[in-house]
């Protein structure tokens, strides 16, 4: 049984919601997304909100998918999602510029990453509480698909993770992070 493929989705003023066979098309004041629909799923659009429905029981996961799925597709026209990065480490820099975002990660080169279609990117630069002056520089990514989003993320994240003994890398800034103790003398 799935609690969450029964529950309503709210279709605010200002979004429209297309329902094809195998696809919802969602058009709102931020953009459209398509979003695709699994078999055997199929959505209603009332007076009350859109409705996912499915054919068997044997579909609960995919009703609940479904669901999550066109909820976050209202969401994203409407109001949008953002993600914040943070680059963490000495002479560790982002700079936005353009459709790149410039990176400086310890390596013996730059490393540059391009940014998808839909995703935004604006940087500010944060002073640590260290003892030392250093600065910490954090991203935040902005864009109306949730997924892809995600994956911006993600890529930028693998592109030096946060060290464990000093927590030096691109990390996530709502995930917080255990560093280990380090060896201790005698």
């Amino acid at each position: 049984m799935s609690r969450v493929g029964k529950k309503i989705i709210t279709v605010p003023k200002g979004v429209t919601v297309t329902v094809h066979e195998r696809e919802l098309e969602v058009k709102g004041p931020k953009g459209v997304l398509r979003t695709p629909v699994p078999e055997g799923i199929s959505f209603k659009l009332g007076d009350d909100g859109l409705q996912a429905e499915r054919s068997s029981d044997e579909l609960a996961a995919q009703h609940g998918l479904a669901r999550a799925l066109a909820n976050n597709a209202i969401v994203g026209v409407t109001e949008g999602f953002s993600k914040q990065m943070d680059v963490v480490g000495v002479g560790y820099r982002a700079e936005p510029q353009g459709r790149k975002v410039n990176f400086a990660l310890g390596y013996s080169h730059p490393v540059e990453y391009n940014l998808p279609e839909g995703i935004d990117v604006k940087s500010e630069r944060v002073a640590t509480k260290a003892s030392i002056p250093q600065y910490q520089v954090t991203l935040t990514l902005s864009g109306i698909d949730k997924q892809r989003l995600g994956q911006v993320a993600a890529e930028m994240h693998n592109l030096r993770k946060p060290d464990a003994y000093k927590g030096k890398g691109v990390r996530y800034a709502d995930v917080p992070l255990k560093l280990k103790p380090g060896k201790t003398g005698k």
